[in-house]
């Protein structure tokens, strides 16, 4: 299990890293699509509260990837889930942290372990058990974010989805202790202090 294996995970990670400030950062995708999802909402008595709601098979992919100990959230919205779509999302993540290495916690996806896939330079994969998202703290994020932002609402296109999606993950961009209030969990910080 990734708690118990984790501080022996660092550590090697460490012997890596050297003197090098490092990230550990866990990555994870989320599918938003133009189905509107309906959930319970207040109104006054005696008016019944009327939701629109709206069944399409288009959707769109956010790729998100979070450090654990500033809160520091990283965000790209991309077509589709694929190595391809990967690549760009890691490449995207390396650049804005050239000067670190970065320890990527994410789960067993095909195109996470794709042997088309070239990891960058100052980046190391590290992949959660099988069937475990319950270990991965985004989950909590793309959780908060459907729950906040997109129930009970209905996108006249993908584009005016994307343009919300855009600017919710810019938000939680913008706000690490938000998104550090969500994945700062304690087996994962006390790994990393040790």
């Amino acid at each position: 299990m990734l708690e118990k294996k984790l501080p022996e995970i660092l550590r090697a990670f460490r012997d890596w890293v050297g003197d090098t400030p490092f990230l550990l950062m866990f990555q994870d995708e989320a599918r938003f699509g133009l189905i509107s999802e309906t959930r319970y909402c207040w109104c006054p008595m005696p008016i019944r509260p009327v939701c629109r709601v709206r069944v399409s098979q288009e959707n769109t992919y956010a790729y998100g990837a979070v450090d654990i100990l500033s809160g520091q959230f990283e965000s790209l919205v991309l077509p589709r889930c694929d190595t391809g779509c990967m690549q760009i999302s890691l490449d995207e993540i390396s650049s804005r942290h050239a000067e670190e290495k970065i320890l990527m916690v994410m789960d067993c996806a095909g195109w996470h372990r794709s042997k088309s896939l070239e990891v960058p330079s100052n980046m190391r994969l590290c992949f959660l058990p099988p069937y475990s998202p319950e270990l991965n703290p985004v989950e909590h994020i793309w959780d908060e974010l459907k729950e906040k932002s997109f129930h009970n609402r209905v996108f006249s296109s993908l584009d005016a989805l994307e343009d919300h999606l855009v600017d919710e993950l810019r938000q939680l961009e913008n706000n690490p202790e938000i998104t550090r209030s969500i994945v700062a969990w304690p087996w994962i910080i006390s790994a990393l202090m040790n």
